[in-house]
């Protein structure tokens, strides 16, 4: 039925946004689709949608309007968080042809029929409540490392945060399913995997109504540690308060687990930590990054910060600023806080006016550069290992150490997807580290 169709996918948003497209653009695959690139004409065009920062919700319409500028009778979808949230928003602008939930967007090829375009565009969105089953999902095919998920949804109640009303409870995969996809993407000649959820801390949680831990992190973490022929395993994010002992003790032993943690903070007070309804204070993470470097001093930490949250006076913007500047991580992920209807923020007192916002998020992605160069510094005469990716980038081809240090030299096809034992020898101009090989 649709031999000699077209379908491309734009994907806003987090790592596992990433690895669900990639699993639905192979069911349309299957379906006889041929997949291509956003920028090329096609048939269909699908628009994975993020809600989690202020901008993804208005690029929505700059998307469509481009994939309608290659072909201005595409069938236009859009899926994800955003789609779950305000359905009937996104139904609404010029061109779009279907929206699908939370739940709707695995089935996406049910939904479509003649291709012909739709007057107003269709919405088929659950309550999220009935968002109680678990899809499992990967990327591949997209870059030299796939983004596994294992774990989806939420229970947390952050105070910011319209997540749980997105994509609903915490559930998990099955142990033996994360497996099976570990060792497809293995097939593959993927050589390293990134560990991807909403919550992958929690995971282990079952099916809706079975809410016992089948299995708990550590677990799966041990026995992917087995998986036949992934060279590296990646944890993506997790929180402070769900980052184990055990978990980073085996990760410093592990064969194939990388130095390199993503542990959001959001803020530097418990004041505001107290306000956000974080599961931590600010002890629990001095603790957690001391515990990392003492196990792994070479080890990366990425730190997750939120600025301009109801609340935050001068006063308490420094407390954490000092504080992130005197801990011993190595970048900052700076999200400058935004409204969201449906949350318990929106109604809290002292807003923070929006350019004392921008301006404190300047200081903070300043602090980054600082915190990523002496990281660097330190890496410096160290021997690692490198995993080459596959773009050419103005004459040069860039890699990743196993902590996470961006390396770069000149282009040559033949490191594509392969490992190498290297020696960082300097920083570049651009802030990027060059090498001697061993």
């Amino acid at each position: 039925m649709n031999v000699d169709k077209k379908v491309a996918f734009y994907t806003l948003g987090c790592k596992l946004n990433f690895s669900e497209t990639s699993t639905i653009a192979r069911n349309f695959v299957n379906e006889g689709f041929e997949r291509v690139e956003f920028e090329e004409k096609a048939d269909v065009y699908v628009i994975n949608t993020c809600s989690v920062t202020d901008n993804a919700d208005k690029r929505f319409k700059t998307i469509v309007k481009s994939a309608l500028k290659q072909n201005d009778s595409a069938f236009v979808i859009g899926i994800g968080c955003y789609a779950q949230l305000k359905p009937e928003e996104l139904a609404a602008v010029d061109g779009v042809d279907l929206v699908l939930g939370a739940t709707e967007k695995f089935n996406v090829t049910s939904y479509i029929n003649d291709l012909e375009k739709n007057e107003i565009g269709e919405v088929h969105s659950c309550e999220i409540e009935d968002a109680d089953f678990y899809v499992g999902s990967y990327s591949i095919g997209d870059r030299t490392r796939a983004f596994l998920k294992v774990q989806d949804g939420c229970d947390y109640k952050c105070t910011y945060c319209t997540i749980p009303l997105a994509r609903g409870i915490s559930r998990s995969d099955t142990l033996a399913n994360v497996l099976k996809n570990a060792a497809e993407i293995s097939a593959k000649g993927i050589k390293e995997i990134v560990l991807t959820g909403v919550n992958i801390g929690d995971y282990g949680k079952g099916e809706f109504g079975n809410k016992k831990h089948e299995h708990t992190f550590l677990e799966l973490v041990q026995a992917l540690d087995h998986v036949a022929g992934i060279h590296r395993l990646r944890i993506s994010s997790i929180e402070p308060n769900l980052l184990k002992d055990e978990t980073i003790n085996f990760v410093a032993n592990s064969n194939t687990f990388v130095p390199h943690f993503h542990i959001p903070l959001q803020s530097g007070s418990d004041t505001l930590l107290k306000k956000m309804k974080r599961r931590y204070l600010k002890k629990v993470y001095t603790s957690r990054v001391s515990e990392i470097k003492k196990t792994m001093p070479h080890a990366c930490i990425g730190v997750d910060v939120i600025v301009g949250f109801p609340g935050e006076t001068d006063e308490l913007f420094l407390e954490t600023y000092n504080y992130l500047s005197e801990l011993d991580i190595s970048y900052l992920h700076v999200f400058t806080y935004s409204e969201r209807p449906n949350t318990e923020a929106v109604l809290m007192d002292g807003i923070v006016p929006k350019n004392v916002r921008t301006k404190r998020s300047k200081m903070l992605r300043g602090l980054s550069v600082k915190k990523r160069r002496a990281f660097y510094e330190s890496q410096l005469g160290s021997q690692r290992t490198v995993l080459f990716e596959s773009e050419n980038k103005e004459g040069y081809i860039h890699g990743f150490t196993e902590n996470y240090v961006k390396v770069k030299t000149p282009w040559d096809p033949a490191l594509v997807n392969t490992l190498h034992e290297v020696t960082l020898t300097k920083i570049d101009e651009d802030g990027l580290v060059r090498f001697e090989f061993v």
